[in-house]
């Protein structure tokens, strides 16, 4: 048979899981959008460069021929 004290010292360390589990579970989700913008932002920095090289061409391809 338990007493109180048993039941709750064995409660604890399920509460004290169940914390670091969520923890874990916000810094993936915090770590998951970090990554998830940085690629967006990679992307639309590509697509500006692209974009700036082929107006850059148009303008010498239009002012030399």
């Amino acid at each position: 048979m338990q007493t109180q004290v048993e039941a709750h010292h064995s409660r604890t360390p399920a509460v004290v899981r169940k914390a670091a589990a969520g923890l874990v579970l916000v810094i993936a989700a915090v770590l998951a959008i970090k990554l998830v913008i940085g690629f967006v932002t990679w992307l639309f920095g590509t697509i500006v460069l692209i974009a700036v090289v082929a107006a850059v061409l148009w303008a010498i391809k239009t002012l030399v021929w």
